[in-house]
């Protein structure tokens, strides 16, 4: 654990205000779960609480079948970081934190497909060889908890993909997106 030379009081209502550099370093956000850890030494410990972190494997093997059913690479995410990925490196992608990009469409709330001669955009931060093709943010009870995303790689020719084909692709797409959903519905 690292020391930040930060001190809070709690207030008169149990609450203790922490630092916008400190949310802004570790992604937290407005309305953000956090999860209270204690240990034995009286260290209080408060951690980001991902939904779709609980449903790791499940959304792993979701993945794998994706990819291996629809032939597409997939990624699904969290709202900071890939949870589960395959037809592509794992290393490459897990437990990565997620692009500027990928952020932006994730709290559009929509569908986002690539079009022929647009930017493309790269899921995580670090240098990577594929791009976002299509992407549906994972919503339950209102909440944007992550997303699911088809990917295309950089370095493979143009190959002419039908419309009923990736029809076909924004349809499983969008199927994992509302099924992890509603599996994280209360």
């Amino acid at each position: 654990m690292k020391a930040t030379g930060i001190v809070r009081r709690i207030d008169d209502l149990g609450r203790v205000v922490i630092p916008k550099e400190i949310r802004r370093t570790m992604r937290i956000r407005e309305g953000d779960p956090l999860e209270i850890y204690t240990d034995r030494e009286g260290e209080v410990i408060f951690k980001k609480y991902s939904p779709i972190g609980e449903l790791n494997a499940f959304a792993s093997q979701y993945a794998d079948t994706l990819h291996k059913t629809g032939e597409i690479n997939v990624l699904i995410c969290d709202r900071d970081a890939v949870i589960a990925a395959s037809g592509v490196p794992k290393k490459e992608y897990s437990e990565k934190h997620i692009s500027p990009e990928l952020e932006v469409i994730i709290e559009s709330r929509q569908l986002y497909l690539y079009r022929e001669g647009e930017t493309k955009f790269a899921p995580i931060n670090d240098n990577c060889s594929h791009y976002i093709a299509c992407a549906m943010p994972i919503i339950s009870e209102g909440d944007i908890l992550g997303c699911v995303v088809s990917l295309e790689s950089n370095d493979s020719p143009a190959q002419r993909v039908s419309e009923q084909e990736k029809s076909v692709e924004v349809k499983l797409v969008q199927t994992a997106a509302v099924f992890l959903g509603k599996q994280l519905e209360s």
